[in-house]
């Protein structure tokens, strides 16, 4: 009698050590899964986010471009500047004068 009640244990303890393992092989399987999920998720986002980056970065550079060459284009101003006076000489201003009286 006590060697089948071993063997009924005995029996038990390997099905419950064959279901422990099952259901540690199915939390795996379902651990995983919703991590490979939220990497995914996370990868996708990541990648949302640096083609906006990207988008942006070209639109900021096609109007640097635009305005370097408008400058160039447009020569240098005078906008907010003093403009220097030279004082003329008194041999410069007898010249002006006598050009002008012609």
């Amino acid at each position: 009698m006590v060697d089948e009640n071993q063997t009924a244990e005995e029996e038990s303890q390997e099905e419950s050590s064959e279901e422990a393992k099952s259901e540690t092989s199915e939390e795996k399987s379902s651990d995983t899964q919703p991590q490979e999920e939220s990497l995914f998720e996370r990868s996708k986002a990541l990648v949302e986010r640096q083609e906006a980056a990207n988008k942006k970065t070209e639109e900021l550079l096609k109007k640097q471009e635009k305005f370097a060459s408008e400058q160039m284009l447009a020569g240098r101003t005078m906008a907010g500047q003093q403009v220097e006076r030279k004082e003329e000489t008194a041999q410069e201003y007898s010249d002006r004068v006598m050009k002008n009286q012609k």
